[in-house]
């Protein structure tokens, strides 16, 4: 600011110097088309805020006319008027309170997150959750970072997506679907399994040589033994229309309330989850293990499914295993606390955290 100053106070000299040339007429009638311009401008025009160094060197330059000419240019009526406001405004203007403190950004990400997955929640709601939780806070407050964060009150947000309407529809839904493994000595071996859409988890019906209808009806019975009270939550079975799925195999199923649903002729994509745990299956265990025989497989699919329901992440589930408690803890900085474990005699490494 001050360079600036000193840049206006030279080309206003300069500018004076060249004024000492010119007649004394020519000055004077240019004065009178300025005192003209400037009534009109006082008239139309708005009032201009002037930086500092503006008005130091307007009030530098009002030294040099007569006394009852200054006041004239340098203050109005309506700024004695605006200096006076100012002044009482300094005078009875008190600090702001200091209110309540201010919710940290954790407790607003985690409102936030309950309004977005809880399309039917309002504000009270919420604040419910929250003082269950153990936050105390007012529902106020809850209300105002929804605002802020520029959410709608519950019923005008309330919608059901597709893909939350086919999540909640998955919940009911188990599939199950037969696979064939040669072994070392060229014996083919199949394998059922049951896989959960919900949570993607997946049961081993057995492994047999021959996959009979009794056989699989059996692997039925002890699905439902084994599901026990969840077994109530299963509305639909999704199969392929193999001749092992016999009319006593689906009776299994109906008497538990379950209806089934066959899949169209040459379809995989009908039954989509199941053929991919398949694929997963091949690719991570048994397409590089050398199966020895039944036993064997038994024992690599067992393994393998322990590893897929406990540990294996998957992106439907938020990069969570299937029967996961709580969220995945974050990875520390440290890699000492780090501890790996191997499944399938090193075939698949687990990682965890040393406790």
């Amino acid at each position: 600011m001050a360079l600036r100053l000193v840049y206006l106070a030279v080309t206003r000299i300069f500018a004076w110097l060249v004024l000492l040339a010119r007649s004394q007429a020519s000055k004077d009638a240019e004065i009178l088309v300025l005192r003209q311009q400037l009534s009109v401008l006082a008239r139309t025009a708005k009032p201009s805020t002037a930086s500092w160094a503006e008005r130091a060197l307007v009030t530098a330059l009002a030294r040099l006319l007569p006394k009852q000419r200054r006041l004239g240019l340098l203050v109005t009526p309506r700024t004695l008027l605006r200096w006076h406001r100012d002044l009482i405004t300094r005078r009875w203007t008190q600090p702001p309170a200091p209110g309540r403190p201010s919710k940290t950004a954790a407790l607003r990400a985690l409102i936030l997150r309950m309004a977005r997955e809880n399309d039917g929640w309002g504000y009270r709601r919420i604040h419910g959750e929250l003082v269950g939780l153990g936050y105390r806070l007012a529902p106020s407050t809850v209300w105002q970072v929804l605002k802020n964060a520029g959410i709608d009150p519950a019923p005008h947000r309330e919608s059901q997506s597709w893909q939350r309407f086919l999540k909640a529809q998955a919940s009911s839904i188990i599939a199950c679907d037969l696979f064939h493994i040669d072994t070392i000595f060229l014996k083919r071996l199949y394998v059922l399994f049951f896989i959960e859409h919900g949570r993607r988890r997946v049961h081993l019906g057995g492994v047999t040589a021959h996959p009979t209808g009794q056989w699989v009806t059996q692997a039925a019975r002890n699905l439902l033994m084994d599901l026990d009270q969840r077994a109530n939550e299963l509305k639909f079975l999704i199969r392929d229309r193999g001749a092992n799925f016999t009319a006593s195999f689906d009776a299994v199923f109906t008497t538990a309330g379950i209806s089934i649903i066959k899949a169209p002729v040459q379809a995989p994509r009908a039954n989509a989850i199941a053929e991919r745990w398949i694929s997963s299956c091949r690719r991570e265990a048994t397409d590089k293990i050398l199966i020895l025989g039944e036993r064997h497989l038994r024992t690599v699919l067992i393994e393998y499914i322990d590893h897929y329901d406990r540990h294996r992440p998957h992106r439907t589930l938020q990069q969570q295993p299937p029967d996961a408690k709580e969220p995945t803890a974050e990875t520390p900085d440290n890699p000492i606390k780090i501890r790996r474990h191997d499944r399938l005699g090193g075939l698949i490494h687990e990682y965890a955290q040393v406790a």
